[in-house]
């Protein structure tokens, strides 16, 4: 994803005629260097800067709703009134321009300074500290939230990990491949956090929580009191139990620590063994592909995938991993591991000197039954992500929550929601009852492929596929008794936001 300016199209400084642009339209040009994009609405026109603050998506290949912007490539959504980051998991604001309309044309020439927001006044109910308990994407979006309400009270983040909190996805993808530097793993800098007064302890580890005290209790014995709480502890990986697991050559992937020792043995390796078919077993073997190794991917599965996305995607999904030279054992299970081969459940021997396992992650729900609160298959949440426990919230990989487009309760381990929830939550915190009503996203990236998919389809009675898998155009529909579910996109990201706004508009409609 490239991070260089766009400075194409028009000179807005010199004007554009408005007819040029339709309603509901956006056109990128620029002012200066600085890329900008000009939408209109009705008779309104905005200008913002043209590239999305995560990972500079470009602006102008998104949707417009209302007076807001999509990201085309993780829908990130801003508003083009003020360039404020309205939906994770852009954080930033675009910067925002100032609009001029003489005769029949546009003219935009200077930015606007970003409004300070009004004081917030405290209300009875605020409460007069906040902990949260984590320190990944649901953590620190609820910790920033917070600070962009205006809240005042004392923020404290426990977190479990060695690192300040850092973009999880890229553990799997570009950092795992080799091509993104570290340094780009960082959501904030160490200064960030002093300047908003987010007091952040690492390597702190919770041992027990006190709803009664309003107190948690961490591993070396201090304890911290809190008048709101948020959970956000995610989710582990899951151990293989076989013989030979706890080799040192066997490593699995969820922290940057472990990626960092992933690298460290991957640099020493010839072939590696990928226990697991799940997005992480995937993007990691198609990441120590593009560093040179041999890979082999074990799954019991007879097609990769099939289960979340369907035959016909998964055969998709295997084609390219076979295309870069991945070779599949499926139907299959690691039955015992010695240093230099995987032995598998089928007979054969395969010859590994790393082995990942991917097998799937299980959500840390154990502070959360301690203290008490309504766990089920992940922490029960209501449409507001509280618990069942007065004064506290959870969010991210262990919230399972009622959606309302599937009329099921849903934990999903998906980054994007983690942060919306993190948002929600901390909004809820301050008396705002904001349902959680986004519908879920995610994007994996494998090889050269990337797959966009909204919704969730535990179920489907009818996949319906328009354009070609084979040609990476394509757009797949889940229904079940004629609903539509969830779209999955190749290709085709316009169309992912597009189907991410209609099941928006079918959750609302009930």
């Amino acid at each position: 994803m490239s991070d260089e300016k766009q400075s194409n199209g028009p000179d807005f400084s010199a004007g554009v005629p408005r007819a040029g642009i339709a309603d509901g339209a956006m056109l990128v040009g620029h002012v200066g260097d600085e890329p900008v994009l000009l939408a209109r609405r009705g008779d309104e026109f905005f200008a913002i800067g043209a590239e999305c603050t995560h990972y500079h998506g470009p602006l102008a290949e998104g949707l417009v709703v209302g007076d807001t912007v999509r990201c085309p490539w993780h829908h990130a959504c801003f508003s083009l009134r003020t360039g404020e980051a309205l939906r994770a998991p852009a954080l930033d604001p675009v910067a925002c321009w100032h609009v001029e309309r003489q005769g029949d044309a546009v003219f935009v020439r200077r930015k606007v300074e970003p409004a300070a927001r009004p004081a917030r006044r405290p209300s009875a109910s605020e409460p007069q500290s906040v902990a949260i308990v984590g320190g990944g994407a649901a953590a620190q979006a609820a910790a920033e939230m917070l600070r962009r309400e205006g809240y005042g009270g004392p923020i404290s983040m426990f977190s479990a990990d060695d690192e300040r909190p850092y973009d999880r996805p890229n553990l799997s993808k570009d950092y795992l491949a080799g091509t993104a530097p570290e340094d780009w793993l960082a959501l904030r800098p160490p200064e960030f956090f002093a300047e908003h007064g987010l007091a952040l302890e690492l390597d702190a580890r919770v041992a027990a929580i006190d709803p009664k005290a309003r107190e948690i209790r961490l591993a070396n014995g201090a304890r911290h009191s809190w008048g709101a709480l948020l959970l956000a502890t995610g989710a582990e990986p899951v151990p293989l139990k076989t013989p030979g697991a706890d080799l040192p050559h066997v490593r699995t992937l969820r922290t940057l620590a472990d990626c960092r020792a992933l690298i460290a043995r991957a640099q020493a390796a010839r072939r590696a063994v990928v226990a697991g078919a799940s997005f992480i077993g995937l993007e990691v073997a198609a990441s120590l592909r593009a560093r040179g190794l041999e890979v082999d991917v074990v799954a019991p599965e007879a097609v990769p995938m099939e289960r979340l996305f369907g035959a016909e995607v998964g055969q998709l999904v295997r084609r390219v991993h076979e295309q870069h030279g991945v070779r599949f054992h499926l139907g299959a299970e690691v039955a015992s591991i010695d240093t230099r081969s995987v032995a598998l459940t089928s007979g054969e021997r395969v010859a590994a000197d790393l082995v990942v396992v991917g097998i799937g992650v299980r959500p840390r729900t154990e502070l959360a039954e301690q203290a008490g609160i309504a766990v089920d298959r992940g922490v029960t949440v209501d449409a507001f992500l509280a618990t069942s426990v007065s004064g506290i919230w959870a969010a991210g990989d262990i919230a399972r929550w009622p959606d309302r487009l599937t009329g099921e309760k849903l934990r999903i381990e998906h980054w994007v929601v983690a942060e919306r929830q993190g948002q929600t939550a901390a909004r809820n915190m301050l008396g705002m009852a904001e349902r959680f009503d986004q519908v879920p996203f995610f994007w994996t990236q494998q090889h050269d492929l990337t797959l966009s998919y909204v919704g969730h389809a535990r179920h489907w009675d009818r996949i319906d596929i328009d354009g070609s898998l084979d040609a990476r155009d394509a757009t797949v529909t889940y229904r079940l008794e004629g609903r539509k579910l969830a779209v999955l996109t190749v290709g085709r990201d316009r169309d992912s936001l597009a189907a991410e706004r209609e099941l928006e508009q079918s959750a609302a409609a009930g």
